[in-house]
């Protein structure tokens, strides 16, 4: 039988998970997944753990107000209020890959600590549901939107493909190198590339597009450091490798919003 053993939320893009028994859906995927980003406060473009691997330290955890709390070694916390949603005014002009859009700034409190933090001038930004991006041209619906994900809502792996990826490259790598929202356990390797639609619970997904994968998967969670040998990555370029790059991982979409649970059966619609 298939089941949903594991759920990660991601406040921040970029930033630590929060590990998960149970979280609502919306629109844009988990409730509070990737609403908040770190930008380049000259030109606005978005900061990950691809060019800053210390913010794999950086913990960023969503509070009860819907403001994030912010955390790491050697900076005192602060709590960061979510800022005005219904105006115009406090906006910033931000870039992320393709997609440029104006979003609320967490004002200069927020600024000051992310940008001792990081060490350069950095703006922390929120994206509220009515300034959602649309997802990647060509894949899933016209109406479908995501918040600071790279491209689309959610992403699913099952445990059995992190299994298998591990045999391969010849030690134990951890789920959250390739940061999932949906872990699965009972399935073959790689059974999701095959999924098109799934429900879990009372909420129906859609299998929209495989993942693929960067430096990111190289940089160990717990310390923030690069692997040395390249791996996990260049031994998902052996046998994984597509046209768009390594594969790992689905894409989903969620038709409705709902709950779920850790320990929810897991249904293949299609």
């Amino acid at each position: 039988m298939l089941r949903l053993s594991a759920l990660y939320r991601y406040p921040l893009k970029s930033g630590k998970p929060e590990i998960l028994q149970s979280i609502g859906l919306d629109k844009l995927g988990l409730e509070g997944d990737r609403r908040w980003m770190l930008v380049d406060e000259a030109s606005g473009r978005f900061l990950t753990q691809r060019a800053e691997a210390k913010m794999s330290q950086l913990s960023a955890l969503w509070n009860a107000q819907g403001g994030l709390t912010l955390s790491a070694p050697g900076h005192a916390a602060l709590d960061v209020p979510l800022p005005e949603q219904d105006t115009d005014t406090g906006l910033r002009g931000v870039t992320i890959w393709r997609d440029t859009l104006r979003v609320p700034d967490a004002g200069d409190a927020a600024a000051r600590w992310v940008s001792d933090f990081i060490g350069k001038p950095t703006r922390l930004v929120q994206v509220p549901l009515n300034r959602a991006r649309m997802t990647q041209d060509g894949y899933g619906r016209d109406d479908d939107q995501v918040a600071f994900a790279d491209g689309f809502p959610l992403l699913l792996i099952g445990e059995a493909s992190l299994q298998d990826l591990s045999q391969r490259v010849g030690r134990s790598l951890e789920m959250l190198r390739f940061r999932p929202n949906l872990v699965i356990e009972g399935s073959a390797p790689f059974a999701e590339d095959g999924w098109k639609r799934i429900r879990i619970g009372d909420v129906e997904f859609r299998v929209v597009k495989p993942c693929s994968r960067c430096i990111l998967t190289t940089i160990d969670p717990q310390t923030g450091e690069r692997s040395a040998d390249r791996e996990p990555l260049a031994t998902l370029q052996k046998y994984r490798a597509q046209a768009d790059g390594a594969m790992f991982g689905q894409n989903l979409v969620n038709d409705s919003n709902g709950h779920l649970e850790v320990g929810m059966p897991v249904e293949v619609l299609e």
